[in-house]
């Protein structure tokens, strides 16, 4: 979320960032921002000055007291100032609600080295890493093969909880908690801070940790009360420090955390796909940074850089995907997306995501720094790895003629050394 100040003396440089968003219906938006803003500034000024002539008022009539005047017209003045206040006050709260509601709705500055482009057809390619695989035999998508292993059970999980979930079982479910293992030690020796954090949220935190359309297509709300599922951790560990002033020595501050993570995925994707690649339940180890203005786009890289390691580590091609204007959410700055390769599609798919969010998302939160001067931060966060999705890409990219699964070298020591994954008996 930007300043309004900034909005207001920057108008050209918003008006040009949301038509490279793609987003030209939003541009009376900064008129109508301004306008309001300096609406609420007049009001305040009215209401200071009221204050300011309430206190010369009554010392006017403390004076008079003393001097045993009769001060009964000032009295009766001073009586309607309250009244008068409190009108002003009522009406600068409503424009500074409209305020929020247009401010929420402003994207963010975004970099110059994001690619321009309408929609997601328009990302773009900035490296590809890893060997991509040649067979001698017709591949099978993750499903066929995990069904004829017997390691996935869709049809109870269908009975259980409906479409979008899954049981694994046997040397797939222990690969999963390999994944994990492997994904949370590669991140502390990185030198994150691993946290376990709550899985549920109120409101007013996911509110200022998510958009408007995550919030209607992704996040799960609780019926009896105002709490939320987490779509993922980076909610809760960014959600932590609402409202915080953080002294600057403690920058920066980078938190890394796996846990069960939930998503209605409604939407153009859909859920209706047979599979774990696109899920209502599923596990992912996330990061976050929060740290000073100067520092992030090197964080931003460090990030992205650690997910790139993962996945080659584990012999799975991959590409990083520069996130185009349009594609881009209104909170971000910059954005780039982990792909691995899909033999069965021959083409990449999402694992991953990278964002810089520079100030807007800890501006909506009320973070603050306390250095010489206090300032906003920025806030940054990445997947280092989602397990489902990285099952499908081992499973896809690792699969024998005989439908068995090898089990990438980095993750053997997990599962006692075992080198393949045969039929479930």
């Amino acid at each position: 979320m930007l300043d309004i100040k900034f909005i207001k003396e920057n108008q050209k440089l918003v008006r040009e960032n949301i038509k490279r968003k793609n987003q030209i219906n939003k541009l009376p938006l900064v008129e109508e921002i301004v306008k309001l803003y300096e609406e609420s500034l007049q009001l305040k000024q009215k209401a200071e000055k009221l204050r300011h002539n309430r206190n010369e008022l009554s010392e006017q009539i403390n004076s008079l007291i003393k001097q045993k005047k009769n001060p009964e017209k000032l009295i009766k003045e001073l009586k309607t100032v309250p009244e008068e206040i409190k009108k002003i006050e009522e009406r600068k709260s409503i424009i500074d609600k409209k305020l929020l509601e247009i401010q929420i709705k402003i994207p963010n500055i975004i970099h110059p080295n994001v690619p321009l482009g309408k929609d997601s057809t328009e990302n773009k390619t900035l490296k590809t890493l890893g060997k991509i695989p040649k067979f001698d035999f017709q591949v099978k998508g993750h499903v066929e093969l995990g069904e004829a292993l017997g390691l996935f059970d869709f049809e109870s999980s269908a009975r259980t909880s409906g479409n979008g979930f899954y049981y694994l079982q046997g040397d797939l479910a222990l690969l999963n908690q390999a994944l994990i293992q492997f994904g949370v030690e590669t991140m502390v020796k990185k030198g994150f801070l691993y946290v376990e954090t709550p899985l549920m949220l109120r409101g007013a935190i996911i509110n200022n940790v998510t958009d408007l359309n995550d919030q209607q297509n992704q996040i799960y709300k609780l019926s009896q009360d105002d709490l939320y599922l987490i779509g993922t951790s980076e909610h809760s560990l960014i959600g932590r420090y609402v409202d915080t002033l953080i002294p600057e020595s403690k920058l920066p501050i980078k938190h890394t955390s796996y846990s069960m993570c939930f998503r209605k995925e409604i939407g153009s994707h859909g859920i209706d796909e047979k599979g774990v690649f696109r899920t209502h339940q599923f596990n992912k180890i996330e990061m976050i940074v929060i740290s000073h203005p100067k520092d992030s786009m090197k964080f931003y890289q460090e990030m992205q850089d650690i997910t790139v390691e993962i996945f080659t580590s584990l012999g799975i091609p991959i590409r990083v995907l520069g996130i185009c204007s349009g594609d881009l959410g209104d909170l971000k700055h910059i954005q780039v997306d982990i792909e691995a390769w899909s033999p069965r599609k021959k083409e990449y798919f999402e694992v991953g995501s990278c964002s810089n969010l520079t100030e807007s998302q800890a501006r909506k939160l009320k973070i603050r720094i306390d250095g010489k001067e206090r300032y906003i931060p920025h806030t940054l966060n990445n997947t280092a790895i989602a397990t489902s999705r990285a099952l499908v890409a081992i499973m896809e990219n690792y699969q024998q003629k005989d439908g068995s699964i090898k089990i990438p070298e980095v993750l053997q020591k997990y599962l006692q050394g075992k080198k393949v994954i045969k039929k479930l008996d």
